[in-house]
Formats: C-alpha cells, sequence, structure tokens
C-alpha cells in the first residue's frame, strides 16, 4: 500500500479533528505548546541545555566555540558562519524513500542563544498542517546563515526543499551547509561497523541511547498517531529526534576541534588520516603531517598501504622525490601481493631524477620478476619489460643500439648507486 492509499484510508475513517481535550493531552504529553504561524496554529515543543550539558562524555560547550576556519574546510566553502549563525537540522518523515508522497511531520531544530541551546520541535498533528509547519520553519530559517545536517545533502534538504515548492514557498538552498556524514565517512569508516550517527556518537560521544526507538519504525508510529489520535509512542519518537539535534550539534564540535588541533597524536591513526583528508583543500601541509603521524603511530593494513602511495603522490606533487621515494619503497615492501604503482614510480625517479640508470634497471627487474611470480597482468608484465628493454637500451656500450640505428647522444655519466632489492630489505628487516 502506497502512502496515498494510508492517507486515503485515514481521511476516510474520519475527516474531523479530534475534541479539544485530545489535543491538549497531546501537548501535555509532549510538553509543547500551540503557536500561531501566519497559516494558523503548530504544535512546537521546546527544551533548553546550558552549553555545559554533557552530551555523553562530550559538553555542548564545543559547539558553541567551534572556530570558523574548520567549519569552512567542512562545509567547502571559502568561510563559515559564527557558531550561534548555525541552524542544527534534523527531520522525521512518513518515508525513508523520499519523494513528493513523503512529509517531514517532524522537524527539529537546534540552535544557540546565548549560552543555552534550545532544540525546537515543530509537529504536524494532521497532515493538513503542514502549510503551518512550513511557514514556522520558514521564519526560523531566515534567521540564521547556515544549516548542519548528518546526511541533510542526501535525504533532509532535498525533501525539504520539494516540500517548500509543493506549498509555493521559497526553499533557501544557497545557505552554509556541513554535513557532517561525509567527514564521518572519513574518519571513521575504517574502525565502525557503519556511520550511522547512533553508531558514531556511541563510539565517538560516548553517548547510548536507552529505549530509543528504530528510525525504520518511526513512519509506522506516526500512522498509528493519525489513526488514534493519542500519543504513544510519538514520545519517543520526539526524545529520538532531539537526541539526534544534540549528538549533531556535540559532534560537529568535536570534529571541529579535533580539526583546530590536528595533528596531535591523542588521536587514532585511522582518524589522523582522516583528518589529513579532510584539511588536505585548506592546508595541505597540515594534512600532510596527519598522514605522517598516522603512519608513526602505526596505522594498519590496508589503510597503511593507501596511505603511503597517497602520501607519495602529495611529495611527488611538491617536487620532493627523495621522500617520495622513501614512501613509494615502504608501499612496495609492505604490499601483500603485488602491487606495480610503487615500483613503477621508484623507477622514474632513479631513472628520470636521479639519472641513476643502473638503479633504475635493478628496480625494474625486481619489479618484472614479482609481476611474473605473482600472474599480474600481461599489460602490466608488458609495460615492465618495455621499461627494462629501455633502460638496457641506454646503458648499452653500443653507440647504434638505440631506435633508428643513429648514434644515441652521449651523457655525462651518472653516479650509480644501484640500491639493495627491496624484498632483501624486507627479508633483513
Amino acid at each position: 500500500m502506497d502512502l496515498g492509499q494510508v492517507i486515503r484510508r485515514l481521511e476516510a475513517r474520519s475527516r474531523v479533528r479530534p475534541p479539544a481535550h485530545c489535543a491538549l493531552s497531546i501537548e501535555a504529553a509532549l510538553g509543547g505548546t500551540v503557536e500561531e504561524t501566519e497559516r494558523g496554529p503548530i504544535l512546537v515543543v521546546r527544551r533548553r541545555f546550558d552549553a555545559a550539558h554533557l552530551h555523553g562524555a562530550q559538553p555542548l560547550a564545543l559547539a558553541r566555540r567551534m572556530a570558523v576556519e574548520p567549519m569552512a574546510l567542512l562545509g567547502r566553502a571559502p568561510v563559515a558562519p559564527e557558531s550561534h549563525r548555525l541552524l542544527f537540522l534534523d527531520t522525521e518523515t512518513t518515508g525513508l524513500a523520499g519523494g513528493t508522497g513523503t512529509y517531514a511531520f517532524l522537524v527539529g531544530a537546534g540552535f544557540f542563544d546565548g549560552e543555552e541551546f534550545e532544540v525546537r520541535q515543530y509537529f504536524m498533528r494532521d497532515l493538513d498542517e503542514e502549510p503551518t509547519l512550513l511557514a514556522a520553519l520558514d521564519g526560523l530559517l531566515r534567521r540564521f546563515d547556515g544549516l548542519v545536517t548528518y546526511n541533510g545533502a542526501g535525504f533532509d534538504l532535498p525533501l525539504l526543499e520539494t516540500r517548500f515548492v509543493l506549498g509555493r514557498r521559497r526553499w533557501r538552498g544557497e545557505v552554509f551547509h556541513m554535513d557532517l556524514l561525509g567527514p564521518a565517512r572519513r574518519l571513521w569508516s575504517a574502525r565502525l561497523a557503519d556511520c550511522r550517527l547512533g553508531t558514531v556518537e556511541q563510539h565517538v560521544l560516548g553517548f547510548v541511547r536507552v529505549d530509543d526507538v528504530p528510525g525504520h519504525l518511526i513512519p509506522s508510529v506516526y500512522f498509528e498517531y493519525l489513526r488514534r489520535k493519542l500519543p504513544g509512542e510519538l514520545i519517543r519518537v520526539f526524545d529520538h529526534n532531539r537526541h539526534d539535534i544534540l549528538s549533531l550539534a556535540v559532534l560537529a564540535g568535536w570534529v571541529a576541534d579535533a580539526l583546530s588541533r590536528a595533528p596531535v597524536p591523542d588521536l587514532h591513526p585511522e582518524e589522523l588520516a582522516g583528518m589529513g583528508r579532510l584539511l588536505e583543500a585548506g592546508d595541505l601541509e597540515r594534512g600532510l603531517a596527519c598522514y605522517r603521524m598516522a603512519l608513526e603511530l602505526g596505522l594498519g593494513s590496508p589503510g597503511r598501504e593507501r596511505l603511503l602511495l597517497r602520501l607519495a603522490g602529495r611529495e611527488k606533487r611538491l617536487a620532493r622525490w627523495d621522500e617520495a621515494r622513501l614512501l613509494w619503497e615502504e608501499a612496495a615492501r609492505a604490499r601483500h601481493g603485488f602491487d606495480p604503482r610503487p615500483w613503477e614510480e621508484i623507477a622514474k625517479v632513479y631513472e628520470h631524477r636521479r639519472r641513476d640508470f643502473l638503479a633504475a634497471r635493478a628496480v625494474a627487474e625486481e619489479a618484472l620478476a614479482l609481476a611474473r611470480r605473482h600472474r599480474a597482468s600481461t599489460r602490466v608484465v608488458e609495460a615492465f619489460e618495455y621499461r627494462l628493454e629501455r633502460l638496457r637500451r641506454r646503458l648499452s656500450p653500443d653507440p647504434l643500439a638505440s631506435d633508428g640505428g643513429a648514434p644515441a647522444p652521449r651523457r655525462p655519466a651518472a653516479r650509480h648507486t644501484a640500491p639493495r632489492r627491496l624484498t632483501d630489505r624486507t627479508n633483513a628487516g
């Protein structure tokens, strides 16, 4: 049964708003008040928290003192608003797929008012109250310069934009937006089972929900409320949404604080690697320092090999060839199996930067042997064969050995420092 059929069935049962005493019981159960908007009344639930309030093991003050520089990095924007100009937003909806048939029946919004954090929740007591909810939310949105969400770019904001358009209201899509799902994946995807907000808040913030209603059950809880007009499980939905807003604020503060301090050894190596990814766009050297510290603190496989190659690539762009070569050599030794990329880069450094053709040939020979041993693709084997043949021609004493039969131009003799075999270094270590 689709949403339209559900709505029509509910409307067929009763087109009359429930008695006033029932509505009052809902307000009392939720601890809310009915407030007037330009389009009519809407139920609003407000809660205020001091900045010293602990959410899990972390204080709300982390979000209050967020600096604009890390926020700009997280929001991928040139500048970011001050923390008191941010609105932390989360929705509860009639479905998880989105689309024009999905309503946001509960919209939670958190913001700082002085040294206090207010969570404000707008609730549709019936589907015909959507215009009033949108009017109230529109007025609140206009007071702020930026939004903070968790997967808001993929779900909450497109859904709200659709509802605004259908309600003939202008959606402010141009405002600063900091979606924390992307940073969370970079920081914790390798360590956690998933990056759902509930998982991240438990492991990072130390916040454990008690008697929480699972997100996938929330639509059915709302439909049950529409049918019976009794609070029931709806109280738990409001608690769920409020916890989402608080986790969102404190998590934003945690990440912004860590970005401001990084690199620091109190972060996990995986977190340092993720911090480096976040910092690269705005502060390359500090991002690279995070990578180096992650490696020094013992980042494990397979993330270690990926990070070695990433850091070596950045050093190459900066023309720091010796630093890049050492990283490629470690990647070549550490890799389980055979990865041709570091071997190719090491050979290039010796051939084109050091003009050390003997060393380049030794690397190419070792790489070719490993490629054959590990049954690498024909393309990889042929590429190393071609490189090795070219190096042999360069080292040939025959001036006619170059292509075309013409004498090859003689270069000054290079100082050859053929390295020990990389695999020998591994065995020696």
